[in-house]
Order: structure tokens, then C-alpha cells, then sequence
């Protein structure tokens, strides 16, 4: 088969094993290109030991994320078709197969994902109770699950988007590959098919391709159900917040998890009596904040906290008040009076704007907005050059 399968591990030897050992029961010969990276369990060991020659090693020391490796795996795969998975899933029959009967270039196609009642249900996913671990999985009765539904579902496919899936791996990187800001996890997925979709490929599910997803244990949850690596929520805190930089917005979904993308402006904020906690919410939601701070003491303390977890050049998006003032749309703000109640505007500010389609100044709560242009720049992301 003319595709390479990619699987970056950390700390998740035993469940690798499991969605190693899965492709293997259906496909003796296609091609995996598993990644160590940098675990501290014995997934060094176990993959040195491997003997299989379709499949490539990348045995790192240093971890480095399946933001990274989900590209160099790609790189180091010798087929034109590329699929990614996650090291917690397990593959059902004709999984390859029900996939590649949709796949034409500039198309994206993923799979179908059955979990266990663990996070909410959704109209893109099938929950069921198949294992919760490594160690508890009833594979046979997944098994017979995937042959019954696929005469059910035979050919049915939905839009929709989210791991496991496949494409060209000429379309992946002809748009630059995962944005390594959201490195080494964090986001990426959502960025990407962000891109993919403002680049104008297609997106499939295929509802008779399955795997069996643990979910979570690539990172947040690798130690156990319930157990949060320590460093979870603060990576995926900088990296909400350089996704909101990047596109101005929150990630949404429709109710088949297929991206809603709203149109990116070029928005200053003008802010009067700011402080640390106002400058925190709000710079990631605009392009430029300017803010009174003569002494440059409020700055100087949020750049020593903030620069450091973001690869933004935050000394140009922090403007003294006084600076001249370029930018198409301008929310002037009172920061005493601000509330919660205008922080929800301005989280749902891109579609106000993209509804509002008016040229001129309008108040919404305590927030003064002038709108100069309504020209957007969501298309100009689609690139990555990170």
C-alpha cells in the first residue's frame, strides 16, 4: 500500500505496543514510521528491540512533541500518502482501506473515532465502552463492533476533521507542515485544519473507517485515567494564547467538530487605565494594545512574565498610548469599568465585526468601536513559515 502510517509515543510504551501490534494484525507490510520521543519509560528499549523492516525509527532523546514529529515523520516516510495516529488507538479491519477510497489530492480524510465514555458524545464520534487501558481492551469485541457497523455504514462519509487521519504529503507541507508555535502539543490539530480548509481542500470522514481511541494518554493523561502531567495546563494555557494571537479568535466547531473560522482583523485596542490583570486577558485578543504606562513599569513586568512562553514579539504589539494609532478597527476601553460582560464581547468580537459589515463607530457595552476597514487576513495564515 502506497502509505506510511506516523506515530509519535511519549511515555505511552504499553499503548503503543497495542496500536503497533493493531496495524500489524491487518497489514503485515505497510510501511510505520513510529517516534520515541524522548520518553522516559521503556519505549527506547522496546523500539530498538523491534524487528520489522517496514517500519522507520526515530528513537530522539530529546523531546521535541508530536507538533514536530508528526512533520518529521512525514519527512522521513517513503510513500506519497501519509496518515498520523495517535500511540492510544487501535485500529479495526479495513481501517486503511475505508479511508483511501476517498482520498484525491487536495482532500483530507480521517477516520472514524470510537471512544469510551470518558468525554462528551458527539455526532462525529461513537461512544463505547471497549477498555478504558492498555491492559483491559476487548479487541474482540471491537472487532465484531467494526465488521457489523461497516456493513452499516458502507460509504458514508460526513465533513468533518480531527485525528486519525490521511492526505498527500505534498498537500501537507505545501501549506508548511504544523506550525511549530503550538510545539511540542497544543493546538496544532486545530491551526492546521484551520489552514487546510482557507487553502480550499476537502474534508471527509469516512464513517466506515474505525479506530479505538483511549484519548489523552499522548500527554495529558499518559500516567492514568485522571492523573494530569504536570506540565498540561500550562502548556496548553501558552498555546491557547498563541493561538488566539495568531487568529484573533477561539477555536469553533459545528456540531459534526468541522471548524467554524471567522475572518481576522487587524484590531488595536486603546485602554485607559490599565493594569496587570486587564493587559493579561486582553493582549492576545488584538494585534496592537495601547496602554498608559509612561514609566513603562506595567510593560516591562508583563513582557519579563510573557515573552518568555511565546514566540510573538510582544514588544510590538504593546504601544504607549500616545502612539500613533494605524490600525483598521479600534476598541477604546475604560479599564474601570471594564467587566465580564464586555470580555465576552470582545471573545466573540470577530463575528460581531464579520456581521456587523459597516464602516463607522458603535458602542457595545462599555467598549467605543471604529471600524476603518473591514478588509481580513484569515487567508494570509495559511501558510506556515515557522
Amino acid at each position: 500500500m502506497n502509505i506510511s502510517l506516523i506515530i509519535p509515543s511519549y511515555n505511552t510504551e504499553k499503548h503503543l505496543i497495542n496500536t503497533y501490534n493493531s496495524v500489524r494484525k491487518y497489514y503485515k507490510n505497510v510501511e510505520i514510521v513510529i517516534i520515541n520521543d524522548g520518553s522516559t519509560d521503556n519505549t527506547s528499549k522496546w523500539l530498538d528491540a523491534l524487528e520489522d523492516d517496514n517500519v522507520i525509527k526515530i528513537n530522539s532523546k530529546e523531546r521535541k512533541g508530536h507538533t514536530y514529529f508528526y512533520d518529521e515523520g512525514m519527512r522521513q516516510a517513503t510513500n506519497e500518502i501519509v496518515g498520523i495516529m495517535h500511540s492510544d488507538m487501535v485500529i479495526g479491519p479495513n481501517y486503511i482501506e475505508n479511508m483511501l477510497k476517498h482520498l484525491e489530492r487536495g482532500k483530507v480524510v480521517c477516520a472514524t473515532r470510537i471512544e469510551p465514555p470518558i468525554h462528551p458524545a458527539g455526532k462525529e464520534k461513537i461512544v463505547m465502552d471497549f477498555g478504558i487501558d492498555h491492559d483491559n481492551l476487548k479487541l474482540k469485541a471491537f472487532e465484531e463492533f467494526c465488521v457489523k457497523s461497516q456493513n452499516e455504514f458502507k460509504n458514508i462519509t460526513t465533513k468533518g476533521i480531527f485525528a486519525p487521519w490521511i492526505l498527500y504529503k505534498e498537500d501537507h507541507f505545501n501549506i508548511g507542515g504544523h506550525d511549530q508555535i503550538f510545539a511540542p502539543y497544543g493546538y496544532e490539530d486545530s491551526d492546521i485544519f484551520n489552514r487546510w480548509i482557507l487553502a480550499g481542500y476537502e474534508m471527509v470522514q469516512s464513517r466506515d473507517a474505525f479506530v479505538y481511541h483511549l484519548t489523552c494518554r499522548g500527554h495529558r493523561w499518559n500516567k492514568g485515567v485522571g492523573i494530569v502531567n504536570d506540565d498540561y495546563e500550562s502548556t496548553m494555557n501558552r498555546c491557547r494564547r498563541d493561538f488566539i494571537r495568531k487568529w484573533g479568535d477561539w477555536i469553533q466547531n459545528d456540531e459534526f467538530q468541522f471548524p467554524v473560522i471567522n475572518s481576522k482583523y487587524d484590531i488595536g485596542f486603546i485602554v485607559k487605565k490599565c493594569n496587570i490583570n486587564l493587559l493579561e486577558a486582553l493582549e492576545p485578543w488584538c494585534n496592537t494594545i495601547y496602554i498608559e504606562d509612561d514609566m513603562q513599569v506595567l510593560t516591562t513586568h508583563y513582557l519579563d512574565k510573557e515573552q518568555p512562553n511565546t514566540s510573538f514579539n510582544l514588544n510590538e504589539r504593546i504601544k504607549p498610548f500616545d502612539n500613533e494609532k494605524n490600525n483598521e478597527i479600534l476598541v477604546a476601553i475604560d479599564g474601570s469599568k471594564f467587566s465580564q460582560q464586555d470580555f465576552q464581547i470582545i471573545q466573540q468580537l470577530s463575528a460581531i465585526l464579520q456581521d456587523s459589515g459597516e464602516i463607522g463607530s458603535f458602542e457595545l457595552g462599555n467598549l467605543q468601536i471604529t471600524i476603518n476597514s473591514l478588509e481580513s487576513y484569515e487567508k494570509d495564515l495559511i501558510i506556515c513559515k515557522s
